[in-house]
């Protein structure tokens, strides 16, 4: 698969989150032996006229032949999803090593998603929280709603101490159906108490699918020197010693991982681990098989 479109640092370099995220989106189908718009919708309902945004492989020729405008073929499953992306913007996901930091990651995984979602007309809206929701843009399937979640996700700075557990609960009033939630963020959250409300999305009928966003940092801790390390959300100071400090750090945060992963498997939630270091594929690939299955 081709991943020179969506390397992360050159997607930093792009400057406009408009174009990155059609350079996502548009980069990833390139890279994919089928397209991952077939199959989603079978039963045929209508035509309308073509919008900016539109696939272009939708459009009837046939249709324009005789009327010398532009029609697209409207699908049943067409106006039947939600796609509801909840991203973290607290003070931790600033945090950047030598790369993009996991909210410009977020930020990015976030506006291609939206953008992958007006592709194949899904109302899609945005919720991003700190301690609670600071901001949502309900749910719609026009070009132009797609850009006001830009503009959203644009103007976005690092918040204060991230409250997961209980930004969920208020996102989980704004669903009014069935939807895709996609939850975006670094996680530092204990793992059971994140099940629970997990739990009660999942069960209202929601298909959910976890985004866990770490730095390269984060996972592998190379600091060599000793030195004293502070917590971004709490301002909590640390000793960090190599070789111990090191071993007893990684050992928690692959047991914080386990646990996620567990919590999601058993209440059937979609996982995936995503490094701000790597390109976005394995992100819009795995929302794509997750849709698939329940649409």
């Amino acid at each position: 698969m081709q991943t020179r479109f969506i390397d992360p640092a050159l997607l930093a370099k792009l400057g406009n989150l408009q174009l990155v995220a059609k350079t996502v989106v548009e980069g990833f189908i390139l890279g994919m032996h089928r397209s991952p718009y077939h199959g989603f919708s079978l039963d045929f309902a209508e035509y309308r006229q073509y919008a900016p945004g539109d696939d272009i492989r939708t459009v009837d020729w046939k249709v324009y032949g005789r009327t010398d405008r532009f029609y697209v073929k409207k699908y049943e499953g067409d106006t039947n999803t939600q796609l509801h992306i909840v991203l973290d913007g607290s003070r931790s996901m600033s945090f950047a090593g030598d790369g993009l930091s996991k909210l410009d990651y977020g930020r990015f995984l976030a506006a291609s998603l939206a953008y992958l979602a007006v592709r194949q007309n899904d109302a899609t809206g945005l919720a991003v929280f700190d301690s609670d929701v600071l901001e949502a843009v309900p749910p719609r399937a026009q070009y132009r709603h797609f850009l006001s979640i830009l503009h959203l996700l644009e103007r976005l700075q690092p918040g204060g101490r991230s409250r997961i557990t209980e930004s969920l609960g208020q996102v989980s009033r704004f669903i009014r159906k069935r939807s895709m939630v996609v939850l975006i963020s670094d996680f530092y959250q204990d793992a059971a108490s994140l099940s629970r409300a997990l739990h009660y999305l999942h069960h209202r009928g929601n298909d959910v699918v976890l985004f866990h966003v770490l730095d390269p940092v984060e996972l592998e801790l190379p600091l060599e020197a000793v030195r004293t390390l502070e917590d971004l959300e709490t301002g909590e100071h640390l000793p960090y010693v190599p070789g111990d400090s090191r071993q007893a750090y990684l050992d928690l945060l692959q047991k914080h991982i386990r646990e996620l992963r567990r919590e999601c498997r058993d209440i059937f939630i979609d996982y995936q681990l995503l490094n701000t270091s790597e390109p976005l594929d394995r992100a819009l690939r795995s929302y794509l098989v997750a849709r698939r299955r329940k649409y």
